[in-house]
């Protein structure tokens, strides 16, 4: 299949762009776009057959269900069985924006969407790409991120020209996506609310709002209710581990580690924060990339993926990782490297 790739303004996206996009929606192909958060690999969510294609393209597992984006509360009302006073209070406070609500679907949505699943993930992006282009089709769009499956997750046009050339007809490309992590998904089929993947929403925030919040966790052979629950996902190709401690502590193990690395004949990259960089810098990695400072979050977020992916491109076969304090969005980042790493994780 030959993929065409279209640049689109991010703020004043152009109608004859967005009509295009839609057009291939409309006939059931897909067609990846940006949203705040990451590139989305979309279809019309009504459409079975539409959407089973997104399996094909990313080589993703048939049980990980899709989340479904709409434009507006009048196309949400259509796709759910009703809303909670919780769901209410969310999509007041944080739509559009980076959270994803899971509510009970109705009948239109095809099981292939959710994984057989009574309910649904739900959300409205604000990037103005994605509204537009939801809103000129016409349909809600189901979306997982626009990578191949378990890869880091595209958070520029070119990061899914390279996973999804000739796989799909069209890439709409505006550039970087500003939050660079994939949204919360917020759980309220249940008693108490219960986040299922830490996103660009964090917990604090939905905790202020809506009194108790837990955090779900994932056992063995349980069917996953969102995307991001049960396999391995932001996967470098090369070996991965995940440093946490004072920066003193960190610089010395990734010492080590960069000599082991070298004296197997492995290119050694390393993923850290601004106030270890200068310590590291000396030390020779064959990468060493800054994600951002420890102090602030969601430059780690917003970087993140182009990191793991630059590791990739320069054939890392071994990385080093520091991790951030697990508050507000540093509980989400650090979500990602422990996926990324396989849950080979050191506290020193």
């Amino acid at each position: 299949m030959q993929t065409k790739r279209i640049y689109i303004d991010g703020i004043c996206p152009e109608i004859e762009l967005i009509q295009e996009g839609a057009h291939w929606l409309q006939v059931g192909e897909l067609v990846a776009f940006p949203t705040e958060t990451v590139y989305g690999l979309g279809a019309n969510a009504l459409d079975a057959l539409a959407c089973a294609k997104i399996f094909a393209a990313k080589g993703r597992p048939q049980d990980n269900p899709l989340i479904v984006h709409v434009c507006s509360r009048a196309m949400a009302d259509t796709l759910v069985d009703g809303w909670t006073a919780e769901a209410e209070l969310c999509v007041q406070h944080f739509w559009p924006g980076p959270l994803t609500l899971v509510l009970k679907k109705n009948s239109v949505i095809p099981d292939v969407v959710t994984a057989g699943l009574p309910h649904l993930a739900l959300r409205m992006p604000s990037h103005p790409v994605a509204l537009r282009l939801i809103e000129e089709a016409g349909l809600p769009i189901a979306a997982p991120s626009a990578n191949k499956s378990g890869k880091p997750s595209p958070t520029s046009g070119s990061h899914v020209w390279r996973d999804m050339k000739g796989k799909i007809p069209l890439i709409l490309d505006a550039g970087a996506c500003s939050v660079g992590l994939e949204s919360t998904v917020l759980d309220l089929s249940g008693d108490v609310p219960m986040i299922l993947r830490p996103g660009g929403i964090s917990r604090e925030q939905l905790e202020e709002l809506l009194g108790e919040v837990r955090v779900d966790t994932p056992r063995e052979n349980q069917a996953p209710k969102a995307p991001g629950m049960k396999y391995r996902h932001y996967a470098p190709q090369g070996e991965m581990i995940l440093l946490v401690g004072s920066s003193e502590h960190v610089v010395q193990r990734m010492d080590q580690e960069i000599r082991r690395g070298h004296a197997r004949l492995k290119k050694v990259g390393i993923l850290c924060t601004l106030e270890s960089a200068p310590f590291l810098h000396p030390l020779l990695p064959d990468l060493l990339f800054v994600l951002g400072s420890k102090d602030r979050p969601e430059e780690v977020a917003g970087s993140l993926f182009e990191g793991l992916r630059l590791c990739d491109e320069r054939g890392m076969g071994l990385i080093l990782a520091e991790g951030i304090e697990e508050a507000g969005l540093g509980a989400a980042v650090m979500n990602r490297l422990q996926k990324a790493a396989g849950q080979r994780i050191e506290y020193i």
